[in-house]
């Protein structure tokens, strides 16, 4: 008789924060991306294309933009990197909610509709972006390696239990931007609530864990 393979309460746990924390980054790049002028907040690949196709197409409104959003990544990066070992994840977390929540709550006061403030938002945006790829080693921003690999094992057959979680987290990037989308087609003046909501979720997933 074959005995069910389940996956125990603790890493449940941080399954579904890292699915809430992927969610709360699809939300954040949609933001940035639908409101802020065509760029990503955490999808620093994308940025660098934008930048090298913006040549070609002429579009100068573009670079400063995604230029902003790389040194505000890199910014986060190297913050948290400084913070680890001496700040635990979960202020870390807190800084990212607060940043968010300020984000949030700047556009819904009607800033950031000219290219100045729509790249204040930005660099804030990004450097939480930053904080958060930086802090959890688990891919919740980026995830071309993580579909890579999955593909890889799914194509040789080889694939695992815990692949159900990754791809979870792939599909939370999307629920995540369809989240911000929906509330954008809504009332565009919310449009960063998604993120900043969902990060605290995920703050309230880590505490109670």
């Amino acid at each position: 008789m074959s005995t069910a393979i389940t996956t125990p309460p603790a890493d449940r746990a941080d399954e579904f924060f890292l699915l809430v924390l992927s969610a709360a980054s699809g939300a954040t790049d949609a933001f940035a991306f639908l409101c802020l002028g065509k760029v990503f907040a955490g999808v620093m690949t994308g940025n660098l294309v934008l930048v090298g196709a913006s040549v070609g197409a002429g579009d100068r409104d573009v670079v400063p933009r995604a230029l902003t959003a790389l040194a505000g990544y890199a910014l986060g990066a190297a913050a948290a990197a400084v913070a680890s070992g001496r700040v635990a994840p979960r202020p870390l977390l807190v800084s990212e909610t607060a940043l968010l929540a300020l984000a949030a709550g700047g556009w819904a006061l009607g800033f950031g509709h000219a290219l100045g403030s729509q790249l204040v938002l930005l660099v804030v945006l990004a450097f939480a972006m930053g904080v958060q790829a930086r802090t959890w080693g688990t891919p919740t921003t980026y995830f071309t390696g993580t579909f890579m690999k999955l593909a890889g094992r799914l194509g040789k057959g080889q694939a695992e239990q815990a692949d159900r979680w990754v791809a979870g987290r792939l599909g939370a990037v999307v629920v995540g931007a369809a989240a911000t989308s929906l509330v954008v087609w809504c009332g565009s003046a919310a449009a960063g609530v998604a993120g900043a909501v969902l990060c605290a979720a995920a703050f309230v997933l880590l505490a109670r864990r």
